[in-house]
């Protein structure tokens, strides 16, 4: 059972999958939006359910600190409910915070200078995300 994790941003949604058995999650790619009434990314979402057979989507929920939903965060619900229509698929929503400051430091850790870390980020992100949601599922 492959579960797909999604790191959204106005410009760029960050992908990850899970491996078949669903205990292991990795960066697959970024989806770049030209613009905000673009909906080509939702066209390569539904692709990327239907070229690996996912059967559930994890969208990342940007909370403030205190726990508190922001703008931030109903854009993040918005998209999920687009995504969900899209492709028919279950879908849940996970806390993502700290997510990108783990995926710089695990990119730092690799070497991988800032300047070009900003199209490797979002799916790292979306793999962190993935694995934390992966891992809450196994107990």
């Amino acid at each position: 059972m492959r579960t797909l994790g999604l790191d959204y941003g106005e410009k760029r949604i960050g992908v990850a999958i899970s491996d078949e058995t669903g205990l292991i999650a990795q960066p697959l790619e970024t989806i770049t939006r030209p613009n905000a009434r673009s909906r080509s990314h939702l066209d390569r979402i539904r692709e990327l359910t239907s070229d690996f057979g996912v059967v559930q989507i994890v969208v990342g929920l940007p909370l403030h600190m205190n726990g508190r939903e922001g703008e931030a965060a109903k854009a993040a619900r918005r998209f999920g409910e687009e995504v969900r229509e899209a492709t028919g698929m279950a879908l849940e929503f996970i806390d993502e915070r700290w997510t990108t400051r783990q995926a710089m430091r695990t990119l730092d850790q690799a070497g991988i200078r800032r300047t070009r870390q900003k199209g490797r980020l979002d799916p790292v992100a979306a793999a962190l995300l993935l694995d934390t949601w992966l891992r809450r599922r196994e107990r």
